[in-house]
């Protein structure tokens, strides 16, 4: 038979599937995927419970139903300062990872170049390629990963349609600061490009950090997408409901992607969606809050077990340097040991480059810590126990999943 679509049937299993199974097999802690634990908000489940009772549950509108789209506009003028059109300039998306691939869709053409930061999230680079553009990598350095800006003026061109900018950062923690955030938009003006930023972790940013969308910056409301998740922000992830706020010719074309992709989100969900973002400001303190001391628990942890951990100003995620343990071997090979022998589950950082680069860091893991407290002691203990017998160098058999 004629073979099928090449870019797709040459991407590997993802690595989160494969750590996630190997967690199964050895019973361990799945510190990998970046998924709470613990239920969101009593009061948006019994919103999403009684929406289904109520006769609405036909097509939805395809950009959204129209409360979801005015809490989405009433949340950026109240933690932004940013007004937003509702009807006009909101698209509700089944999760943030469609808002993604739909803006990108928006925006790009094949050839355009696009400029995305390493290490990133998992979906970017298949999606640009899926659309024909060439990609422009600029790595961010360990241990705080500040941006590179010769390197990143670099990358820029006349061919230049657009930046992903993540931030609050998957896998790294990290969270643009605002002369960062401002560098970075001289480079759009000067080359008339468009920014598609995820922060689905903007309401997870650990003080003094503080969030701050390239939308609110001089000249940047025109040219910039902005993507929301109800996955992170009310710890849903399962929900899947995304949402974009963008300029309305924009957002017009996001929607028309958006159309061509899912249709059109759960109407039930989008209703206790917008519920949740109407809370009052406490919610979100409190979110932060707990997930910052998370955070503290599981990095000092780690330190004990002998890691080095790398700062963290946000988002689910603490990255690890297993150099000072001495292992014989990879980030990888060294997931698949903790997983085997420590009974807890990472994701080896070195997923999260172009596995098509060189020189790709070798020496890093993520943890995820949006989880309850018992579960990150009983994880640390086990880490803590086992050391010795991670440090010794040698590599044991397991099988892949």
């Amino acid at each position: 038979m004629k073979p099928a679509n090449a870019m797709l049937s040459g991407l590997p299993t993802t690595i989160f599937t494969v750590m996630s199974a190997l967690a199964v097999r050895h019973d361990a802690i799945n510190l990998g995927q970046g998924f709470p634990d613990a239920e969101g908000p009593a009061d948006m489940v019994e919103a999403a419970a009684g929406a289904l009772r109520d006769g609405r549950n036909q097509y939805p509108p395809l950009a959204g139903l129209p409360e979801l789209r005015t809490a989405v506009a009433r949340a950026n003028a109240r933690f932004y300062g940013i007004e937003v059109d509702p009807a006009r300039e909101v698209v509700v998306t089944c999760g943030a990872t469609e808002a993604i691939t739909a803006s990108l869709m928006a925006l790009v053409n094949r050839g355009d170049e696009v400029v995305v930061f390493e290490p990133l999230y998992d979906t970017y680079l298949p999606v640009l390629e899926m659309l024909g553009a060439t990609v422009r990598t600029v790595r961010l350095a360990p241990p705080r990963w500040d941006l590179p800006r010769a390197e990143l003026a670099a990358a820029f061109g006349p061919r230049t349609k657009a930046i992903v900018l993540n931030t609050p950062m998957n896998p790294t923690g990290k969270v643009f600061t605002a002369d960062e955030l401002a560098f970075i938009a001289g480079l759009l003006a000067r080359y008339d490009a468009y920014a598609v930023c995820d922060e689905v972790y903007e309401h997870l940013t650990f003080a003094p950090a503080r969030h701050l969308p390239l939308m609110t910056l001089p000249g940047m409301r025109e040219r910039t997408i902005r993507i929301g998740s109800a996955g992170k922000s009310f710890s849903m992830t399962g929900w899947k409901v995304g949402y974009v706020t963008a300029p309305a010719p924009l957002a017009d074309l996001v929607a028309k992607a958006h159309q061509l992709l899912t249709f059109t989100v759960a109407p039930n969900l989008q209703r206790a969606v917008a519920v949740g973002l109407e809370k009052d400001t406490a919610y979100f303190t409190r979110l932060a809050e707990g997930m910052r001391a998370s955070s503290q628990h599981l990095a000092d942890g780690l330190r004990q077990a002998g890691f080095g951990v790398l700062p963290c100003d946000g988002s689910y995620f603490i990255i690890a340097d297993i150099a000072p343990l001495g292992f014989a071997g990879g980030d990888v090979a060294f997931c698949e040991q903790m997983t085997a022998r420590a009974g807890v589950a990472a994701i080896p950082v070195s997923a999260f480059y172009d596995s098509r680069g060189r020189d790709i860091p070798d020496r890093y893991v993520r943890f995820a810590f949006c989880k309850q407290p018992a579960v990150i002691a009983e994880a640390v203990a086990r880490l803590q126990t086992v050391r010795e017998r991670l440090c010794t160098g040698k590599i044991i058999e397991t099988q892949k999943g």
